[in-house]
């Protein structure tokens, strides 16, 4: 174990992935639905309630320590287990020793903060539940970071807002805040004593539904025995909100809220000769800023879940805006979860594999690979049960309780569907090369191999000639007829087309108005990114001013679950049977923002964080586009219009790749800071 002999980057320490699951369980339970739990249906992991952190020292002289632990804990030095202390301040003797700490907390995370001259807890401890196995501790040195902000504590930041109008109505009080928010409603200067109930809505048909808006609160207030500033226990997503006393004469002075939000910052950034592009960027960014939360959230209302395929979406949007390295952590050890595997993330099918390829992007965008390490055995026992339910012809199909998903569409997932094949195959080629980065050469040799027969399977099976596609599934022996774009996007996305098949798919399939048309912004995202692979950036446009300018249209403040520009009315609410089911605030509905930020700026990664990349940005319409795109160290800025393409960089080895005169020109970028200009 190393010798720790400075003072820099002491934090708390845990068992690694304990607070992450522990996080995970407390925000899994939120969701409600008019004031009744509705917790998440898989299962919920649990933290070790007892563990041992040890940490091997030097010192020239004797060293005071001060301890803090979240939860119970004892000391002792050299294995010496029976001559055990608990004071908070200590003298650690000089020279060589091993200093064990236990704690135990069973109620939250066992967690341990040591902080002397030279010695503290960091990043170079380790720990062990009593199975016998050490492991480098866990920590989020950037936050949890000092002794008085406990794991256990740990809590988003607040601010206060206040709403842009108050209407003064018979039975009580109607506000609206101006656009979707997330935070604790505050009821300012109350007077006398009465029940009220607090009706939320992200649309104002939702707050003033009493009967069937989802989100509600009753509580009894009395000016005597109260603050005069109530503020509501529960966080809830709203944009109205009806507040409706009992009592008459029951006054509130004013109404505002604590807006609740993960600090991040803004490192990506883009504008357009296009107004309507710039707001959906801007509704974009909001969108995604209110769902990156402790995890990144499918919705802020409905769920407030981790979704497994939601969240594989946000780590490519986030890597375009906000490049916040421990949200993604946090969200791909929250969604793994403890040992055994006993069924898919999230219970689908399809939500185990873009885990996976969660691990492969982060690897590619951050280079972060001691993350990517520590996750390869959960990496093997998930695969291996992924593996497992393979049927006869070596492909995955639902079984038992299985769910496959793949949208929410009117298709049949019954039997091998060809997108789930696909998702496979990249599953196993990450699977390669995480192996590959471990030293596991047998292994990654196998799942290589897995994965090259796969590929060849998948398209003897499920490509038709005649329609120029993948067709989506086969049960029992007998092809599925039906091309949908699911299976083809994937496909090409994935570079497993050849360039006839490319041609054909996106004329037969992705442009074909006689192919079922996808209608949620969870499968536009991979509609649109495998569009702009094919250079139909123009398209890709059109698609994006009118799909989610059309959400804008209609009022919209952040970007929905779900748009159908063909439902009218009070039918943009409705979903699950429910009058408001409806999120009106999705994660993936912030897709514009990865589009335009590697396909219209143009930055993708080459090699892992950024080392290499190139820049090969397109206009596709526009008369002008600028922006940045954030790197693990520094950042790309662009900026394009029809004459001219300046770029430059802090970081990498990066390529410009433009077309001048029908040909492909590719410039290196300085990694100086310098400009880069040239003439289209």
């Amino acid at each position: 174990m190393k010798k720790n002999l400075t003072r820099e980057n002491r934090c708390w320490i845990w068992y690694p992935g304990d607070w992450e699951i522990y996080l995970h369980e407390q925000i899994s339970v939120r969701r409600q639905m008019r004031g009744v739990i509705y917790p998440a249906y898989w299962r919920l992991d649990r933290h070790y309630s007892s563990v041992i952190f040890t940490y091997a020292y030097e010192l020239e002289y004797p060293e005071e320590i001060t301890i803090h632990a979240d939860g119970k804990f004892a000391v002792y030095l050299d294995e010496k287990d029976n001559e055990r202390y608990h004071d908070h301040r200590m003298k650690l003797p000089a020279g060589k020793h091993e200093l064990n700490v236990t704690a135990y907390n069973d109620v939250g995370v066992p967690a341990l903060y040591i902080e002397g001259e030279h010695i503290k807890t960091d990043s170079n401890w380790q720990v062990s539940c009593y199975d016998k196995q050490w492991h480098t501790v866990g920590c989020w040195q950037d936050v949890l970071n000092c002794p008085e902000t406990k794991p256990s504590k740990f809590r988003l930041e607040t601010s206060t807002q206040q709403p842009l109008t108050v209407e003064r109505r018979t039975d009580g009080w109607f506000v609206d805040f101006g656009k979707e928010t997330f935070g604790y409603l505050q009821l300012n200067g109350i007077k006398g004593r009465s029940d009220l109930t607090v009706y939320y809505g992200e649309s104002k048909e939702e707050a003033e539904d009493r009967d069937h808006c989802v989100l509600l609160d009753r509580v009894s207030l009395d000016s005597t025995q109260t603050d005069s500033i109530f503020t509501f226990k529960e966080s809830r997503a709203y944009r109205y909100v009806q507040i409706v006393p009992v009592t008459e004469d029951f006054q509130i002075e004013s109404i505002s809220m604590l807006y609740e939000y993960l600090p991040v910052n803004y490192r990506g950034s883009f504008k357009s000769s296009n107004d309507r592009l710039n707001e959906i960027w801007s509704t974009a960014l909001y969108t995604f800023h209110l769902n990156t939360r402790e995890f990144f959230f499918d919705g802020i209302k409905r769920d407030r879940w981790v979704w497994s395929g939601d969240a594989y979406q946000s780590f490519l949007l986030n890597y375009y805006s906000f490049f916040d390295r421990e949200v993604v952590k946090r969200t791909l050890i929250a969604l793994r979860g403890k040992e055994p595997v006993g069924a898919h993330i999230n219970t689908i099918v399809d939500y185990s594999l873009y885990w996976f390829s969660g691990i492969y992007d982060y690897y590619l965008y951050t280079g972060d690979v001691s993350f990517v390490k520590s996750q390869y055995d959960k990496m093997i026992s998930l695969m291996n049960f992924c593996l497992e339910r393979r049927n006869n012809n070596g492909m995955m199909e639902g079984i038992e309780k299985d769910w496959v998903f793949v949208d929410w569409a009117d298709i049949n997932n019954d039997g091998e569907v060809s997108t789930i094949q696909l998702l496979l195959c990249r599953s196993l080629e990450t699977m390669a090369l995480v192996a590959k980065l471990v030293g596991d050469n047998d292994r990654s040799h196998d799942y290589s191999k897995q994965a090259v027969d796969l590929k060849s399977k998948v398209i003897d099976v499920f490509w038709d000639h005649d329609q120029g596609g993948l067709v989506h599934s086969r049960l029992e022996g007998k092809l599925n007829s039906k091309v949908t774009k699911y299976p083809n996007m994937f496909a090409l996305l994935f570079g497993y087309l050849n360039e006839k098949q490319v041609e054909t798919v996106k004329q037969h399939v992705l442009l074909n108005p006689e192919v079922q048309a996808i209608k949620t912004p969870y499968m536009r995202f991979y509609e649109l990114a495998s569009l702009c692979e094919v250079g139909e950036h123009r398209f890709v446009l059109d698609e994006m001013l009118n799909y989610w300018g059309g959400m804008l249209d209609l009022g919209a403040t952040s970007f929905w679950e779900e748009y159908d520009p063909n439902q009218t009315g009070t039918e943009h609410l409705e979903m699950y049977g429910m009058p408001y089911g409806k999120s009106l605030c999705h994660a993936w509905g912030a897709s514009p923002m990865y589009l335009i930020g590697k396909y219209f700026l143009g930055v993708t990664p080459l090699s892992p964080g950024y080392e290499t990349f190139v820049v090969e940005p397109h206009l596709g319409g526009l008369e002008w586009i600028e922006g940045t795109v954030p790197m693990p160290e520094g950042d790309v800025e662009i900026y394009m219009d029809s004459k001219i393409i300046r770029v430059r960089a802090s970081h990498g080895r990066g390529i410009l790749r433009y077309h001048k005169e029908g040909k492909t020109v590719e410039t290196t970028i300085a990694s100086d800071g310098s400009w880069l200009e040239v003439a289209k």
